[in-house]
Parts: C-alpha cells; structure tokens; sequence
C-alpha cells in the first residue's frame, strides 16, 4: 500500500484557499480588462477619427465680411459650398447651382458675383461680403430696410441675392427709370412675383428717399 502522508519538511504545495483566491483575482483581472476594452470600442465608434486632409488640398485665404479666413479645401470646391459648408454662411442660398436664378449673389471685392460659379480658391486675398455681413439685426443696411418697408420678399429664399445685387446696381451705371433697374437686376429671379415691390424698394434707395 502506497503511503500518501506528507513526509516532515516536505512542501505540500499551495492550499484549496490559496488556489480559490489566485483564481477569483485573475477572473476580476480579465473582467476589468474586457470591460475597458468595451468602453474604448464605444469611444471610438461613438468618435470618430477626423479625416486625413488629402494632399492635393489648397489653402484659401480670404476676408470674408471684413474677417481674415485661412483654410485648406478642395480645389473644387464652390465659393458657394465654400460660404455654406465651411463658414455656415448659409444667408446665401443655393438655388439652381447653374447661375441663372441669382439666389447666390455674393459681393467679391465690391463687385456682385454668382458664387455658385466661382471656385474658392480663385479669390485668394479678396474681399467677399455675404448678406451676414451687409447688416445687422439692430441696424439694418439701408436696402434691407427698404426690402422690408417694401415687402419686397414673400419666401424669402431669393431675397438675400436680391439684396445683395441692388446694393452692387449703387454703384453702377443705371439709367433712372424702374425699366432700367429692371434691366440691371434681370439676373435675379423672384419665384414669388415681387418685381414691382423689390424695384420701388432699390428706386427709394437710389433717389435718397
């Protein structure tokens, strides 16, 4: 018969307790572990990374409303996207994308310009002027003034290159009769109809009245 008594100095190897203990801290270890490891996938997923600027972007700068703007873009990229979706801009307004509705008028050095027409890019250290920065709430630019006693909107989605564009006819040759503002502001479709509202609105300007 095989004698199974522990001999006198011989170690008898870790206890049941000792055993229970090592396993019940590498479990809590692994538990923790996972649960990190949990979180940060959420993080991450929750979050995620910005992406890389492509290589083949430019950099732009600008003064928008008398502002300095440094910025790296598409090349592509509309001065109209430009204002909209990197300046929220969004006072300009996007209506055709082709030019022929005059929604997105924008000033470019004094000078009214489709910005749905023009890359960013192309303006570099010129002055743009969007509607944001014609007037203010609490004092408004005289035409916007006149737009409003005027009624010279009913939508309004076109009103700001409405604006924008008699403010530049100040400043150019046009003749006095409404005939001739008709003319000059011929580039800006009103779906609604107000020509006659928004004419009289640009002729009180023009006559100081």
């Amino acid at each position: 018969m095989t004698d199974i008594t522990p001999k006198p100095g011989a170690s008898s190897g870790p206890d049941r307790r000792t055993i229970l203990q090592t396993l019940g801290a590498a479990g809590v270890a692994a538990t923790w572990q996972g649960n990190v490891r949990a979180e940060n996938a959420r993080a991450e997923a929750a979050t995620p990374p910005s992406p890389p600027v492509p290589n083949d972007y430019v950099e732009v700068e600008m003064r928008v409303n008398k502002q300095p703007v440094s910025m790296r873009i598409d090349p592509r990229t509309t001065l109209l996207d430009f204002l909209r979706e990197h300046m929220h801009l969004t006072g300009t307004k996007k209506g055709c994308d082709h030019g022929q509705c005059g929604a997105c008028t924008v000033h470019v050095n004094g000078r009214r310009v489709n910005s749905c027409l023009s890359f960013a890019a192309t303006h570099q250290g010129e002055e743009i002027t969007t509607i944001e920065g014609l007037g203010e709430p609490e004092h408004l630019h005289e035409m916007q003034a006149a737009f409003v006693e005027h009624d010279g909107y009913q939508c309004g989605y076109c009103t700001s290159g409405q604006i924008m564009s008699a403010v530049a006819l100040l400043h150019e040759p046009c003749g006095p009769t409404n005939a001739d503002v008709r003319e000059l502001m011929s580039g800006n479709i009103c779906r609604c109809g107000a020509y006659n509202n928004i004419v009289a609105a640009i002729q009180q300007v023009r006559q100081g009245t």
